[in-house]
């Protein structure tokens, strides 16, 4: 439901809160007062142009904010369909008009005018311009009907989804498999080339890990030479090295230990740093040694770096990605060197999952018209009760071209409100009063059913009074309490 609507800068206003409370909610007041910018502010969300004479005197943009709470599980899942996060429960959507352009937001995060258009139309219907309102559109039309269907026409709506799904999947496989000989056959010769190209380099995972560490110690081994000599040097047991110190320093410690027992502490601690100088550079000794290597094997480190680097560059970032990138290709290749076989079998279930299709279409549009007549039955006796005495009014079922994920019924809903005129489709109806009432009327039908949570009837009461005007009161009534 909308909680808050936020105006700045817009026609005569300065800036203005309304907030909104669950139920039924009354804008009254003298012409002029300014209903009919706030219902132009909340149009202006929906998509509507905006001159830039709206923009109010001195100001330099409009600004139009609608806070929502969105309670209805069929709401929050479409909006995530748009990547549209709640934030507890709630989503706001704004406007800012500057001149010549304007700035959609959803949540503070900025969106193109149609995304916001979409979301918006989720969450409001306004009745009153017939641009916004959702009944015009065959498609909201058939949703109403699935709604007034429930679970019946539910389950069968997904076993239709499910079976499209699976057909446009073997569609997909067909398309891929749907090429001359000849091209077949450069398709097969390139597929085999890259496979046995990765085949053949026999690559192991982490080697190039290992080979670059290879390469850098060899290619960088005088520097690290160097390092090392220096290191060895400094704490070797040659002249003036730490080792030669450590040892002297342990004799003479020794021997003035001898005759002070009390330094036999500082003598073991000594010992231990000789110890471990001595474990070091042996330790160093031996690495020093093992660096010494034949440019031969320099030589083929680098070879083989190269080969897997350019593997790399052609077919992943990693040799991980190169081997999957491999088993893709010789997948592939399966597949076209077996074209007949997987033809045969991709054309029978194409086969079978159309006849699926068909068939399970062909039961929701059975039960859409079942539900459909009974819809009609009680949308007219809606309508009698609003003072349409002689209402004529019918759900109308045309055939889509191709599947569709929702089956192949197109539905239009038409109405005639005098005695003597054809139906004729909702979109059609000239009067914004009687039309407005039609919306009530279906509205108040399937109020527990439908998605959207907040309505907005514009100017609802005019031309009407005494019997018509309490059933219009009622019928409102019973939409709030939804």
């Amino acid at each position: 439901m909308l909680l808050n609507l936020h105006v700045k800068n817009l026609a005569l206003i300065d800036e203005i809160e309304v907030e909104f409370a669950p139920g039924l909610n009354i804008l009254t007041g003298e012409t002029g007062a300014g209903k009919s910018v706030l219902l132009g502010s909340m149009q202006m969300v929906l998509g509507a142009k905006v001159s830039r004479e709206m923009i109010r005197e001195g100001a330099d943009y409009a600004l139009v904010e609608l806070l929502f709470q969105v309670e209805n599980p069929g709401a929050v899942k479409a909006l995530a369909a748009q990547d549209i996060e709640l934030d507890d429960g709630q989503v706001l959507l704004s406007r800012k008009v500057m001149g010549n352009r304007s700035v959609g937001r959803i949540n503070g995060r900025t969106c193109t005018m149609s995304q916001l258009k979409e979301a918006a139309s989720l969450l409001l219907d306004i009745h009153g311009q017939h641009e916004h309102q959702s009944l015009l559109y065959p498609k909201k039309q058939l949703e109403i009907l699935d709604a007034y269907g429930g679970e019946k026409i539910q389950k069968l709506s997904v076993a239709v989804e499910n079976a499209y799904q699976a057909y446009r999947k073997i569609l997909r496989e067909l398309k891929a498999l749907d090429m001359d000989e000849a091209q077949r056959k450069r398709e097969m010769d390139f597929l085999a080339f890259e496979a046995k190209e990765i085949a053949q380099a026999d690559l192991k995972a982490g080697e190039d890990e290992e080979l670059e560490y290879r390469y850098s110690r060899m290619n960088n081994s005088r520097q690290i030479l160097e390092g090392l000599h220096g290191a060895y040097s400094c704490t070797g047991y040659e002249e003036d090295g730490a080792g030669e110190q450590v040892g002297q320093a342990l004799h003479a410690l020794s021997q003035a230990a001898a005759v002070d027992t009390g330094l036999g502490q500082l003598e073991e601690m000594l010992q231990d740093i000789d110890g471990l100088l001595n474990d070091f550079n042996r330790e160093l000794s031996s690495y020093m040694d093992e660096m010494h290597f034949e440019e031969e094997e320099f030589y083929q480190v680098e070879k083989r770096l190269d080969a897997i680097n350019t593997l790399k560059a052609k077919y992943g970032k990693s040799i991980q990605e190169v081997l999957a990138y491999g088993a893709t290709q010789r997948k592939k290749l399966e597949k076209l060197e077996t074209f007949e076989e997987q033809l045969e079998k991709l054309q029978k279930e194409r086969a079978a999952k159309e006849k699926e299709l068909v068939q399970t279409s062909n039961e929701l549009s059975k039960i859409r018209k079942s539900y459909g007549k009974a819809l009609e039955k009680e949308i007219v006796c809606g309508l009698q009760e609003l003072n349409f005495l002689d209402v004529d009014f019918s759900i109308v079922f045309e055939k889509t071209n191709t599947y569709t994920v929702r089956g192949f019924d197109k539905v239009e809903y038409r109405i005639s409100t005098n005695p003597g005129e054809p139906k004729k489709p909702f979109g059609k109806v000239v009067s914004g009063g009687e039309l407005s009432r039609i919306m009530l009327a279906v509205k108040a039908l399937l109020a527990d059913k439908d998605e959207i949570e907040t309505l907005i009837f514009d100017e609802i009461d005019t031309g009407i009074s005494g019997r018509t005007a309490q059933k219009v009161s009622e019928k409102m009534n019973l939409i709030g309490q939804c």
